[in-house]
Parts: structure tokens; sequence; C-alpha cells
């Protein structure tokens, strides 16, 4: 396929020296910097920029930021609980949701992402309408990033009777994924949770994505029963735990047989590094055949004052928190914020590679350990062959290379 236009003097995250031949939306060409461009092309010259494939944030909350507004003091005593109970307060006192929502999406995209998961709660008290909501926000944001929703039972299942009926109800209206936390901590009843969920993803053919704080043993046996149940109904590929804290509570030996397990399973693991936490054996499960992506998890919001949405950063704070200080390990690091959410999420082309979508972003750096460890500003972000952010701001309107050369 010929080019519409190139991103000239690109270097790329293995190194080499390139020239990007963008097409319909896709990457059609990728020519060593050494042979020239077509000048009958646009052309964009990146003078050098190291060019990454966009952001993919596997586990964020949209529905619970206060990003956009005034400094709003952390509420609750700390307990998850109390979290819970914070949240629905809030709700009451806060602009609507898809408004906070979008304003951090907007930041999202304007820090490189090109992909979100985003869990939506579901409860007794709001009904459906954050998922509504985040549907609103990713028809509104549809040219600029891809939002993957899971509705998300954040105050349970079967402590709360009538949820299920909710769950079904989103999944029916657009959500892409059943969510699920804390089986036995929550709900006190982790067959019946379990059972239930698993039950909505098999009726209506989607997967799952369960929060799993559980510690030790108890989250250990929890997970047990996730991977069964998977392995039971073909469900390989099409689930994830997120946080997954047992496996880094537990001793050697027990978090590899569950690791063997997950990859049997095909179980994957999202992570955020949070600091309060224990962190699971990342490098580890990646070697045993776990999907181990990464998300930010809280951003500013009604649970943490903390996070700006930069899946950058994010990459940084995990190996930070796992101590990564081989450029290997950055790698893998960058692995998780990048081509390993998008392969937990089924995309089947992805990265710099031709034919995959040319969704993109551009730092300066010599690679992408330093980029990891310098946390670049994006000098442009492009979703599909368009550029949707530059210099820190999202375009209103995307621009392809020829119109943003142009206006250049």
């Amino acid at each position: 396929m010929k080019s519409d236009g190139f991103l000239a003097n690109a270097l790329l995250p293995d190194g080499r020296k390139a020239h990007i031949g963008i097409a319909g939306g896709a990457i059609a060409e990728i020519r060593p910097a050494d042979i020239p461009v077509d000048n009958s092309t646009a052309v964009m010259d990146v003078g050098g920029a190291l060019v990454l494939p966009g952001f993919v944030d596997g586990h964020i909350h949209l529905d619970k930021t206060v990003i956009g507004l005034a400094w709003r003091p952390h509420g609750g005593d700390g307990t998850r609980m109390s979290r819970i109970e914070n949240d629905k307060k809030a709700w009451g006192e806060l602009p609507p949701v898809a408004e906070r929502a979008g304003n951090l999406a907007d930041l999202c995209i304007r820090q490189g992402t090109t992909h979100i998961r985003s869990h939506a709660d579901v409860d007794l008290e709001g009904g459906i309408s954050k998922v509504a909501a985040l549907l609103q926000v990713r028809e509104r944001f549809r040219d600029h990033i891809g939002l993957t929703i899971v509705a998300f039972p954040q105050s349970g299942v079967m402590r709360c009777p009538g949820v299920l009926a909710l769950l079904d109800e989103a999944v029916a209206m657009g959500a892409d994924l059943v969510g699920g936390i804390d089986p036995s901590e929550i709900d006190g009843d982790p067959r019946g949770q379990l059972d239930g969920i698993f039950a909505i993803a098999g009726r209506r053919g989607v997967g799952l994505d369960i929060h799993l704080h559980e510690p030790g043993e108890l989250g250990l046996s929890n997970l047990r029963q996730i991977c069964q149940r998977s392995l039971a109904l073909g469900l390989a590929g099409k689930v994830t735990v997120s946080h997954g804290f047992c496996l880094g509570m537990v001793d050697e030996r027990k978090a590899d047989e569950m690791a063997a397990l997950m990859a049997r399973s095909g179980v994957a693991l999202v992570t955020h590094g949070g600091a309060s936490a224990a962190i699971p054996p990342l490098l580890k499960l990646r070697e045993a055949g776990v999907e181990v992506f990464a998300g930010n998890d809280d951003v500013r919001d009604t649970w943490s004052p903390y996070g700006n949405a930069d899946m950058l950063q994010r990459a940084m704070l995990i190996g930070w928190r796992a101590d990564y200080r081989r450029d290997e390990d950055l790698i893998a690091a960058f692995d998780m914020v990048t081509a390993a959410g998008a392969r937990a999420h089924g995309v089947a082309s992805y990265g710099l590679v031709v034919g995959a979508p040319a969704d993109l972003c551009a730092v300066a750096a010599s690679g992408v350990p330093e980029a990891i460890a310098a946390q670049p500003p994006r000098q442009w972000v492009m979703k599909a062959g368009r550029i949707v952010a530059r210099d820190g701001a999202r375009l209103a309107a995307p621009l392809g290379i020829a119109g943003l050369t142009a206006a250049a």
C-alpha cells in the first residue's frame, strides 16, 4: 500500500532509525532512514524523536475522578469499606460523571494513551448510570481514544441483592466486561459471587475483570477458584485479575504454583504497582506465561489524591517499586503499559509493525529505558494515523499529517 504520509527521521524502540509510512490510518511501511521518502507525499520530520506505540491503560476508574475540579480533601478512614461509603457520599456533591470522566479521558489522551479499560460502578444506589455516562464518554472521544468498559460491582454482589441483574443489564447496554470484587472480604460468599458473575459472562459472551485485594492464603484460594472456572468454561484469555496482592504475600513455591495455574487457565494480571500493598512477582509471572499488564487505577479521585494518568510514569513507578535497574527489566515494564495491555484486550495488530493501526506518540529520549527513567513530555500523540494531541494539548479535531504540515 502506498503511503499517504511519512513520519520522517524517527527513532524506533528497537534502536532503528526509520521513516514511518502511514496510509488509511495504519502503518503502511517502515523504511530505513537512509532511503529517502517520496516528495509527493506529506512528510512530518520528527527530528530523531523516539516514536512509541500508544499506551494502554488497563485499569482506571474514570467515573470516580475529580480531575479538573478544585482540590478536594480525601475522605474515608483508610479501610476499603469506608472508601466505598465515602464514594457514595461524594457522588451527590460532584458534577456529572460524564463531565468528570471526560476531563480524565482528555488528560489520558494528552499523555499518549490510545486505549483505556475503565471500571464503572454498578450498585443499588446508582444503578447503571455510571456505565451510561462512560458510554457517552466513549462516543465523545471515539476519534481520540479507545475505551473498554467494565461493569464493576464496587459495593459487592451477594450482599446487595439485585446487583447481579444490574450487571447483566449493564452488559446488555454496552459494557464490555463483567467485574467482581473480593468474593470473601466484600461478599462473604465467594461461590455465590463467582457463580453469578461467571454466569453473566457466559450468557453474554464477554470476559471478566475481578478486583482481588484479598491477602495471602485467602486471596490465593479465590484466585484458584477464578482460574479453575476459567479453565472449565473455556474462558482462557478473557479473564483478568486486578491487583492480585496475595501473589506477593506468600512464599515463592506457592506463588510459582499459582503462576503456573494462571498461565494454564489463561488468566491475566493487571497491576498498578501501588506502594500500599504487596506487589506480585511481575517478572516471574511473565516468565511463567502469565499476561501481565498495567494501569493507573485511581487518578486523583474519591479514593486517592494521587495520579496524573501518565502511563510512562506508571511504568517508572512499577520499576521503582519492583527495583528494576537493568535495561531489560525497564523494557519489560514498558511492555506492561503497551503491548501486553493490547494483547489482554484482544487487539490483533498493535505496535510499530506494518499493518498495525498508527496509534503512536513521540518523546525526546535515546531509547525506552531513558524514556521510562526521565518521563519526557509527549511531543505529539497519534490515533489511527491522525494527530490528536500536540505539545500537551488535545486537538479539538484530529489532523492528518498533511493537514498538520499545512497548519504549521
